[in-house]
């Protein structure tokens, strides 16, 4: 009898989202990028995967940028399901519920294999019921790959995992929270080549003045605020993480 082909250890899937497709991608133990939703499922694959690319060109002795697709949620290992569980989870709200439209998965994204709904293997942990996110998940239990990641982007990424679901920070604030004072322009470059938003939750971080800034996923700002409108913070007036 033939047997099956080992599912590769570096891979990666679509998934839906109440804000559209995401991708993600790992190896075998951790996740390596987290891309939110362009225009197509498509051009969301071909982003991240051009990022993983360019990554591994950064440290050839990785080898190749190889991350075949996955198209079954039965083929996924535990740990990215359940990243992908918690993404979806955070993505949908507080008030989303588990029958929205979102979570059907149109013939046509069935087509291209992108996955459908599995929060029923989200876990609530006791870091997400020690904050008032309305159990939104924290998803600072995922382990991120951070190959090719610049030093100071790592301490940003760091720093940045910290703000919980309905809490932001300035750029200013995690400049200074990391010894840099005056480096808010440097930690907005950072968040703007993130790779694993919303796990780095980017979307919380603006700029001073009641300013979103910038950012890179989705359609830009009108993601970054429907993010925060999600998880029931409202740029310019949601209380800062580094507040007294």
């Amino acid at each position: 009898m033939n047997q099956a082909a080992p599912l590769p250890f570096s891979a990666h899937a679509l998934f839906v989202t109440r804000i559209g497709v995401c991708g993600m991608a790992w190896n075998e133990r951790a996740i390596c990028a987290v891309q939110l939703p362009e225009a197509t499922g498509a051009e969301t694959r071909e982003r991240m995967l051009l990022g993983l690319h360019k990554r591994h060109a950064l440290q050839p002795q990785l080898g190749p940028a190889a991350y075949g697709a996955l198209t079954a949620v039965a083929e996924l290992p535990a740990f990215a399901r359940q990243a992908m569980a918690d993404v979806q989870v955070l993505l949908a709200g507080s008030n989303a519920g588990f029958d929205k439209n979102w979570a059907d998965v149109s013939a046509a994204n069935a087509a291209l294999g992108i996955l459908g709904d599995m929060r029923h293997d989200y876990q609530t942990s006791a870091a997400d019921l020690a904050h008032d996110s309305k159990l939104l998940p924290a998803l600072e239990w995922i382990e991120l790959d951070e190959f090719a990641v610049p030093e100071f982007h790592a301490r940003v990424y760091a720093m940045t995992r910290a703000i919980k679901p309905g809490q932001t920070a300035t750029y200013g604030e995690i400049a200074n929270a990391l010894g840099r004072p005056g480096a808010a322009r440097a930690v907005g470059q950072a968040l703007g080549a993130n790779p694993f938003a919303p796990i780095v939750p980017c979307h919380r971080v603006l700029a001073a003045g009641g300013k979103t800034g910038g950012f890179s996923g989705g359609q830009g700002a009108v993601t970054k605020l429907q993010m925060l409108e999600i998880e029931g913070g409202a740029w310019g007036g949601t209380r800062s993480l580094f507040a007294a």
